[in-house]
């Protein structure tokens, strides 16, 4: 990887993550990449994954909060 400074990973928006963690993912499966740039760019993509991961659940926790009420529209309940 190049010693160009990246964004830290708790800023990044869900699809920035995931684009990051693919081309991440390219790199190590090409080969080509020194031993010291594997093991940073492994330890990005790590960063990377567990980051979506919370995004993800964040998301589905807000998708399972909106309910339908019994007049057929839609509210939310609280977050627990």
């Amino acid at each position: 990887m190049s010693e160009t400074k990246r964004p830290e990973v708790a800023s990044l928006s869900f699809e920035d993550a995931l684009a990051e963690l693919e081309q991440i993912v390219r790199g190590l499966e090409s080969g080509q990449q020194k031993l010291e740039d594997a093991i940073s760019a492994y330890e990005r993509g790590a960063a990377l994954r567990k980051h979506c991961e919370a995004k993800l659940a964040e998301a589905e926790a807000r998708v399972a909060a909106i309910v339908e009420r019994a007049d057929g529209t839609l509210g939310m309940r609280p977050l627990e």
